[in-house]
C-alpha cells in the first residue's frame, strides 16, 4: 500500500510516498505533498471513550480503542482506576484479552492507575486505595499486561516494591500523592539507581502546587532531568503558563495525554467514572462537589491546542508520539520510518483527521 503527503520524519517535513504493509517498507520524495502524515498518537494515559471504559471489561475496551483511533490515536494504554481488588484484576485479565484483537487503537499494555495511591490525594478516584505487597504484586504481574503504574511514593509498601516493578518492566509514575518535595526526590533517585524509567501522572493535577517555600511534588519531578511528564492539556485540567513551564523544563520528557473518561465524544449530560456519578457541560466532567473528573480530550485536540498555543507542529507531535514511545520503550513505533510499525494519522491544514492507519489498515476498513 502506498499513502502521500507532507510526511513528518525524523529529519522534518518531507513532501513523500510510504509504501508499507503492516510495517514501513519505504519513503520516496515527491513534488507536492496534500495532507499532512504524522506519526500516530500514543496516548498512555486513558480511561474510556464513546460510553466505554477499561473497567467494562472486553466490550469498553474495543468502543475507547476505536473511538480514539478516529482521533489519530493508533497506540493506548487502557487504564484502570481504584476499584476492589478483585475488579482491577478483571479489568487487566480482560485487557489480556483484548490485546489480541485487531481492532482500532493498538493495545501494548495497561496504565495500573492505582490503588497504591493516597486516600488523601484521590482526586476523581473512588475509595479503594491499599498498600502494595509482594502477594498482590504477583498477582497482577504474572498477567504481564502492566506496562505503567501510578504510585504515591510515602504509601507503606511502594518503595519496597521498586525491585520487582522494574524487573517486569514497569513504568514508576508518580501521583495521586501527598509526599513532600525530598519523600519524592528521594524516590526518584532509589527508582533510577534500580534501572527504573520514572514519570509524573498528569502533572500539576493531584499533586499539591508549587511555592517558593514548598517546591512540592511539581518541583521535584520538574527539575529532575531524566523524569517524564504526562499532561492534560485541554486547557481545564492545566493552566496554558503553566504547559509552557514544563514544555520549556522538560524538553523531550514532557507527553501531551487525554485522562479521557467514558464521556469522551458523548456531549452534555451524567456519565460515571469508577461508579461515581459524573457531570458534563461545556466540554468539561466534575464530580458533583466541583472536582473535576477524568477529561473528555482527544489527541487530535491536545495537538490543536498545543499548536494554538504556538508550539511548532513538528514539537507538538513529538509530544503524542516519539516522547511516549520512548517512554514506554516501544522501539517499534513512534517516528516514521522505514521498519516501524505503519501507524500514521493524516490530517488536513486544520489539523483535523481524515485518516487513521494502524498497523498497515486504515479503521474505516
Amino acid at each position: 500500500m502506498q499513502i502521500q503527503g507532507r510526511v513528518l520524519t525524523p529529519n522534518g517535513f518531507q513532501n513523500a510516498s510510504i509504501s508499507f504493509s503492516d510495517r514501513i517498507e519505504e519513503l520516496r520524495p515527491t513534488r507536492q505533498g496534500k495532507h499532512f502524515i504524522l506519526p500516530g498518537f500514543i496516548d498512555t494515559h486513558n480511561h474510556g471513550g464513546a460510553g466505554g471504559d477499561t473497567m467494562d471489561g472486553l466490550e469498553g475496551l474495543q468502543k475507547l480503542r476505536m473511538f480514539h483511533a478516529e482521533h489519530g490515536t493508533t497506540s493506548v494504554l487502557a487504564t484502570t482506576i481504584t476499584n476492589p481488588w478483585e475488579n482491577i484484576v478483571d479489568a487487566l485479565k480482560a485487557a489480556k484479552e483484548a490485546q489480541s484483537i485487531r481492532h482500532g487503537a493498538d493495545l501494548p499494555g495497561v496504565h495500573l492507575e492505582g490503588p497504591f495511591i493516597s486516600s488523601g490525594r484521590l482526586g476523581a478516584q473512588p475509595p479503594f486505595a491499599i498498600s502494595p505487597t509482594p502477594e498482590l504484586l504477583e498477582e497482577i504481574l504474572t498477567l504481564d499486561i502492566i506496562r505503567l503504574t501510578t504510585v504515591a511514593p510515602e504509601i507503606a509498601g511502594v518503595t519496597e516494591s521498586l525491585p520487582r516493578l522494574i524487573e517486569a518492566g514497569v513504568r514508576i509514575s508518580i501521583g495521586h500523592t501527598r509526599a513532600t518535595f525530598d519523600q519524592v526526590m528521594r524516590f526518584i533517585q532509589t527508582a533510577e539507581a534500580l534501572g527504573g524509567t520514572v514519570a509524573a501522572t498528569h502533572l500539576f493535577n493531584a499533586m499539591g502546587g508549587l511555592t517558593g517555600r514548598d517546591p512540592s511534588i511539581p518541583g521535584a519531578v520538574l527539575i529532575s532531568k531524566n523524569v517524564y511528564a504526562e499532561l492534560i492539556l485541554d486547557l481545564h485540567h492545566v493552566h496554558a503558563g503553566s504547559f509552557e513551564l514544563a514544555r520549556q523544563l522538560k524538553p523531550g520528557k514532557l507527553m501531551l495525554i487525554t485522562d479521557a473518561m467514558r464521556a469522551a465524544g458523548l456531549g452534555d449530560g451524567e456519565s460515571s467514572l469508577g461508579g461515581q456519578t459524573v457531570y458534563v457541560k461545556n466540554n468539561k466532567a466534575s464530580l458533583s462537589d466541583g472536582t473535576i473528573a477524568g477529561s473528555l480530550l482527544t489527541l487530535d485536540q491536545a495537538l490543536r491546542n498545543a499548536v494554538g498555543l504556538g508550539v511548532p507542529l513538528e514539537e507538538a507531535s513529538s509530544m503524542l508520539s516519539a516522547v511516549p514511545a520512548t517512554y514506554l520503550g516501544l522501539k517499534d513505533r513512534g517516528s516514521i520510518q522505514s521498519g516501524k510499525r505503519a501507524d500514521f494519522v493524516v490530517l488536513d491544514d486544520n489539523l483535523n483527521v481524515i485518516d487513521t492507519i494502524v498497523g498497515g489498515r486504515s479503521i474505516h476498513e
